[in-house]
């Protein structure tokens, strides 16, 4: 279902009534469900201003991610990762959007259990989100790899860049370049995420599947990991995402299709 500038009124206004109906089929099967959690990624935070990290104006078309995002990159050379670690840095100063907040609703009004997210900006809790698994991480701390120490971003926002770890004596300083504590590329996920995800999974009966192609694993078998234990998948996304095969497909930017779900459910909640 696509929404063309070109197409007459009558045509739009069909195209309007077809969402309207997916968006209220939506919130009823979220009103029914035992249990809905939600899976996101980088399609929420676009409209905060972060770009997709693979699109054409992303950080990897700046920065081959085999030369500046995996750990073994890093422990060779953290001075030249850390320049590509500043550009992170300066995308990710953004603001929650509408949809955001509007899934931060959801979950506080018990419209679902979490959130299960891909992404590393923190937009989620910032909006009000209180249960979220970074899947991948967060930009939030800063671990030194050498012994092991733990920075606030704060902390680690007054220092000179790369940012060096403190601990030990004066005389005995550790200074080994501090990493973020974001999933590397050839990094595993992290068992404190794995694990978090599993309690959220555990009993879900439907997903919303938001701002992700679910393209990368083992993010991507979230989804089905709910179907297969006869769940829904419902998809909230610019364009069908090509092997998620979702059971209801509601199109558009997530600042509309998340407030306007958001509205369906509290409508059919109170009947």
């Amino acid at each position: 279902m696509h929404c063309d500038s070109r197409t007459g009124s009558g045509s739009t206004e069909r195209i309007w009534s077809i969402f309207d109906s997916a968006t209220k089929l939506a919130a009823a099967w979220l009103v029914e469900a035992g249990k809905a959690i939600a899976v996101t990624g980088a399609g929420v935070s676009t409209e905060s201003g972060i770009p997709d990290f693979r699109s054409a104006t992303g950080l990897w078309a700046r920065f081959d991610p085999q030369e500046y995002a995996t750990i073994g990159a890093f422990r060779k050379n953290p001075e030249k990762v850390w320049t590509m670690l500043v550009a992170l840095e300066e995308v990710l100063r953004a603001e929650p959007n509408a949809g955001h907040r509007a899934l931060a609703a959801l979950e506080a009004e018990g419209g679902i259990a979490g959130i299960v997210t891909q992404n590393v900006d923190g937009l989620h809790q910032q909006a009000g989100s209180s249960v979220v698994v970074e899947f991948h991480g967060s930009h939030r701390t800063f671990t030194c790899l050498s012994c092991g120490a733990c920075y606030a971003r704060e902390q680690v926002a007054s220092m000179t860049v790369p940012p060096r770890c403190t601990a030990g004596s004066p005389r005995a300083r550790c200074a080994a370049v501090l990493k973020p504590d974001v999933v590397f590329f050839d990094e595993l996920i992290p068992a404190p995420a794995l694990r978090d995800t599993d309690r959220l999974l555990a009993g879900a009966d439907l997903v919303l599947v938001i701002g992700t192609s679910c393209e990368v694993y083992p993010a991507a078998a979230i989804p089905q990991t709910v179907r297969a234990c006869g769940g829904r998948i419902v998809e909230m996304n610019l364009e069908p995402a090509a092997d998620l095969s979702s059971d209801l497909f509601l199109p558009g930017p997530f600042t509309r299709t998340m407030p306007h779900l958001l509205a369906a459910w509290r409508r059919q909640r109170g009947r």
